[in-house]
């Protein structure tokens, strides 16, 4: 695995070897199965395999939250050599924002609901992190966990509207033995805070009725964000032990 640093240099590399499909994993480390998921869906589709780690800090709205982010660097990249990963990406947020975030993609609807309301701005960073990811690496194809479903929406839209020739692969959430989406996130919960998360994902699961999965979450001390039917999905997202959990269902 070969581990680069400039995004000139990422660039300059893929379009010197042209190779004739490039897989791409977008990546803020603190790796699980989840991400591992996405790398060997792109190993069966691509020639080549590039994922990225950056923390990106611009979809980030505390920087408390920033700050307390998993990074478990090493352990990452243990991963990714023994999954085959061709090119690990590792850039700098001063290569990644040279402009200072100046320039940046803003999406009119879907960023205004869901996680878009609650965390004002976090989509546009998103969106401008994805997209200067997706120009540096060309990916034939880009692969997300349906964990995050409106990320992918939104992340799927602008590639049409920009005309970015990049496929858009979802590849479903990967849970736990009692249900609960991997998350890195999940790294900062204690014993009873993994518990109580796996309760979250069986209410959101099991429940008949909006109103039934905010009672049996309230019963349960679980602080909720949202909760809300959009796209044939049920969405939620919650506060456990200080941290932020989302997780969507089909209907």
């Amino acid at each position: 695995m070969k581990i680069v640093t400039s995004p000139r240099e990422m660039q300059k590399i893929l379009k010197t070897m042209a190779p004739p499909s490039v897989g791409f994993v977008p990546t803020m480390g603190a790796l699980h199965e989840g991400h591992l998921s996405l790398v060997k869906n792109s190993r069966e589709h691509n020639l080549v395999t590039a994922v990225s780690i950056f923390v990106n800090p611009t979809q980030f709205n505390s920087p408390e939250d920033l700050e307390k982010y998993p990074q478990t660097l090493e352990q990452d990249q243990k991963l990714l050599e023994e999954a085959n990963v061709d090119f690990l990406f590792l850039p700098n947020a001063t290569g990644m924002y040279q402009d200072q975030f100046n320039y940046s993609v803003v999406e009119k609807e879907n960023n205004a609901i869901l996680c878009g309301s609650s965390r004002p701005g976090h989509f546009s960073g998103v969106l401008t992190v994805v997209l200067k990811l997706l120009q540096i690496i060309q990916p034939t194809r880009a692969y997300f966990g349906e964990k995050d479903f409106q990320q992918v929406t939104l992340v799927r839209g602008m590639v049409d509207a920009f005309f970015i020739p990049t496929e858009i692969v979802t590849v479903s959430t990967q849970r736990d033995e009692a249900g609960l989406a991997l998350s890195s996130r999940n790294r900062r919960l204690s014993g009873d805070g993994i518990k109580k998360a796996q309760t979250f994902a069986n209410i959101l699961k099991t429940a008949p009725s909006i109103q039934w999965a905010a009672d049996e979450l309230k019963a349960n001390d679980i602080e909720i964000d949202y909760l809300e039917d959009r796209w044939g999905r049920r969405f939620a997202a919650v506060s456990i032990e200080n941290v932020r959990l989302i997780d969507n269902v089909p209907l």
